[in-house]
């Protein structure tokens, strides 16, 4: 089944041809601080000009425009998803770009990627042209990764953000059954993923963000558009993943439910 899966995942790459928030210094110590990233040419030969239309897979990061926070958009970035294509390149075999890949809302080049990834949205307040480029997107088969947002407050901002985008789809739970929960893993359990300083021996969660959840949109046809991670921080896995002060447990749930979000919308 994996393999035909990702059979499909090099056609969704055809396709898309076609078309910080500062951790708590006094839980983390100096050597945590200071933990390389990993880098794709350290595991395996790498173009020394790779270029955008050579590629199958862009792990792309969406930017939009905030409210109170200058740049929420760029959370954990780059690390975090320089560290995570290094770690897909090793788990799939899927030809990724390796580098960071952010772009704009309202860039009408948006569309030439399948997935999205946005965090931070509890601090997302989208332009009039940012709602419409989202939409366009995700109506033309796009599908947007929701991340690290937490608590009653954050959530309102979220909702009343998303609205403008589909107000016509409702936010739903997604269950353990549904296929993205085993396209590639199996996942029987939704794990909340604390950020470096408290995964060491601190409360998991932020704000009133107390129960992990993971709720969806879907469109007409039952096509998983926006898959929303809420009271977690699964970027924040993928940032400290090679750190020994991050617990595996955590980085392993992150790894693993981003493998298949991800193979799941470059397969349908």
């Amino acid at each position: 089944m994996i393999a035909a899966t990702l059979v499909v995942v090099g056609l969704g790459g055809l396709w898309a041809a076609e078309g910080v928030e500062p951790f708590r210094r006094d839980a983390v110590s100096l050597a945590a601080q200071v933990q390389p990233v990993f880098r794709r040419e350290g595991v395996r030969p790498t173009l020394k000009n790779p270029s955008a239309s050579a590629r199958e897979f862009f792990f792309t990061r969406a930017i939009y425009n905030s409210g109170y926070r200058w740049s929420s958009w760029a959370t954990d970035y780059p690390k975090a998803d320089r560290q995570f294509l290094v770690i897909l390149d090793r788990l799939v075999d899927l030809d990724s770009y390796e580098r960071e890949n952010a772009v704009r809302l309202d860039d009408p080049g948006v569309r030439r990627f399948p997935f999205l990834y946005a965090l931070e949205v509890g601090d997302m307040y989208m332009t009039e042209s940012e709602v419409k480029g989202l939409r366009d997107y995700l109506m033309a088969g796009g599908f947007l990764m929701i991340d690290d947002f937490w608590g009653s407050w954050e959530w309102a901002n979220f909702e009343a953000e998303i609205r403008r985008v589909l107000p016509e789809y409702p936010i739903v739970d997604v269950p353990l059954e549904h296929p993205i929960f085993n396209t590639v893993y199996n996942i029987d359990e939704i794990v909340q993923v604390p950020s470096i300083g408290n995964a060491q021996g601190g409360p998991t969660w932020e704000r009133d963000g107390y129960e992990p959840q993971v709720k969806g949109i879907f469109d007409e046809d039952g096509r998983l558009m926006v898959i929303i991670n809420w009271n977690t921080d699964i970027g924040d896995a993928w940032e400290w993943a090679e750190s020994p002060y991050y617990p595996l447990h955590y980085s392993t749930y992150a790894i693993e439910i981003t493998v298949n979000i991800i193979v799941y919308a470059m397969s349908h």
